[in-house]
């Protein structure tokens, strides 16, 4: 769990670096900040998704303040993320 998005992940044989978003009404009450913390989540994973081991499925969610976050600063944090919880193939 970090400041911008909390990672989930499940290893399991049929998975395949699929990647799941969520950016909740609860958390960002405007459509317009949804739909840019979903983009730039999707964005953040399909930039490094070949860092990441196949097979593992992957559930990114949105915090609060991704509502304001850049590119750069949520993709520092997914990598950050992944590192930490071995999602990477070595």
């Amino acid at each position: 769990m970090g400041r911008y998005l909390v990672m989930w992940q499940r290893r399991h044989c049929d998975a395949g670096r699929r990647l799941g978003v969520i950016a909740s009404k609860r958390t960002l009450r405007r459509a317009v900040d949804r739909n840019r913390a979903k983009r730039l989540l999707r964005e953040a994973y399909r930039r490094n998704r070949h860092r990441f081991r196949g097979d593992r499925d992957v559930v990114l969610i949105a915090r609060k303040p991704m509502a304001h976050a850049s590119l750069a600063v949520v993709e520092d944090e997914l990598l950050r993320l992944a590192r930490k919880g071995g999602c990477f193939a070595e």
